[in-house]
């Protein structure tokens, strides 16, 4: 049996990052055995069925406790210069943020039992989701014991706040990104050294389960239904498309749009869609497990994400949804922003509007509205697309390949 791939998050399980749960149980499905270490959990009112069982064996850790002492006096006497060295490392790279120093704070005492036990289990790679936090852990771990370590970058984590993201980088066997336009962003903000270290592996979905509905048409004169699954956040755009709705129905188009998601814009996005008089039109679902996702995108006729730029910098990656969307044979309307574009074609799977433009979203939205036959172009295309570049099971057997290869960049 290979030997087994440590993978670090930071919270499980977490409705929002189904991606990582999937990809987890696509390299097990490979045979490789997947070791869980969160470094929080996550107590959500609806959870993924698979994700019981990775949450029932994963390795979660108390802030303190007397193993993770154990574990600190373990390599201080046994790897004193390398722990002093790692922790000098990390707190001069995190103390003039706050956020980071907290995290730091919050990471540090776990991560030296998790190097412990990865160690006493034969973890021979470790792979982190997402460039903040659990790639953090993985660093230390790795200054602790040696165990190449890999992590994926998305979108806000490696946009927003970029301190030591050259050290890990630096550290890491490699760093798998979802999206060529990341690996541009490294090189103009590190050097031309970066791409020797990069790895696009897209996000994948299965398209055995996300299918395309059985064959159906809407009726003349029935309302065109908008699907947005999205956390309730700044970056996804609710306010913009919502907007997009009001200025619909405004010029007469008949709809109704389905939010699927929870989270702090909750209590603004109901205040909007009441002062727009969208209440007879806006649905909202809150948060639902994947199997009720994938139904949800059968019904709709088109699935919209229209994300833009966070006040910080926060930003997408490439949104799941989307590629869920896609593998359903849905159209989309998203936002020429990050790698979004790599997924979405604008013209040939979907259409692509500049970031808060609620204008061009209503004008999509009416065109799709307006043109079966387009919807039903679109909608195929994108699934020819899902299957071409962000299949899941075969992405995961490129990532098991790196893993398993020990690439070193």
């Amino acid at each position: 049996m290979p030997a087994p791939v440590a993978y670090i998050v930071s919270r499980f399980p977490k409705i929002t990052e189904t991606f990582v749960l999937h990809e987890i149980l696509a390299i097990e499905r490979l045979g490789i055995p997947v070791l869980l270490f969160p470094l929080l959990r996550e107590r959500e009112k609806v959870a993924h069925p698979e994700a019981a069982r990775l949450a029932g064996t994963a390795h979660y850790l108390p802030l303190i406790s007397w193993s993770i002492l154990a574990a600190h006096g373990h390599y201080l006497r046994r790897r004193p210069g390398a722990y002093l060295r790692m922790f000098a490392e990390v707190f001069a790279g995190s103390w003039r943020s706050r956020r980071l120093l907290k995290g730091a704070l919050g990471t540090f005492p776990k991560a030296a039992l998790f190097a412990r036990r990865m160690e006493q289990l034969g973890v021979r790679h470790i792979h982190a989701h997402f460039a903040t936090h659990p790639a953090l852990a993985a660093l230390i771990v790795h200054r602790l014991t040696g165990i190449p370590f890999s992590f994926t970058g998305h979108g806000s984590d490696i946009h927003k706040e970029t301190r030591m993201l050259d050290v890990k980088l630096r550290a890491a066997a490699f760093a798998v990104t979802i999206s060529d336009y990341n690996v541009r962003y490294f090189e103009e903000a590190f050097g031309p050294w970066v791409r020797a270290k990069s790895r696009v592996v897209r996000c994948g979905v299965d398209p055995d389960r996300f299918l395309p509905p059985p064959a159906r048409s809407r009726q003349p004169g029935a309302p065109l239904e908008i699907l947005c699954v999205a956390s309730f956040r700044l970056v996804k755009g609710h306010a913009f498309l919502l907007e997009g709705c009001r200025l619909l129905k405004e010029r007469g188009w008949r709809f109704r749009l389905h939010l699927v998601g929870d989270g702090p814009e909750a209590s603004s996005i109901r205040r909007q869609l009441e002062a727009a008089g969208l209440t007879g039109e806006v649905i909202l679902h809150g948060p639902l497990p994947g199997p009720e996702v994938a139904l949800r995108m059968q019904s709709a006729d088109v699935v919209a994400l229209t994300s833009v730029m966070g006040p910080e910098g926060e930003r997408e990656g490439i949104p799941v949804a989307l590629m869920e969307a896609m593998a359903c044979e849905r159209p989309v309307v998203s936002s020429r922003l990050s790698g979004i574009p790599e997924l979405v074609i604008e013209g040939e799977t979907g259409f692509l509007t500049e970031p808060g433009d609620s204008e061009a979203i209503a004008t999509a939205l009416a065109r799709l509205a307006a043109d079966p036959e387009l919807c039903q172009k679109l909608g195929e295309a994108g699934r020819r697309r899902v299957l071409a570049e962000y299949h899941l099971a075969k992405n995961a057997a490129v990532l098991a390949g790196m893993f398993q290869n020990g690439e070193t960049g």
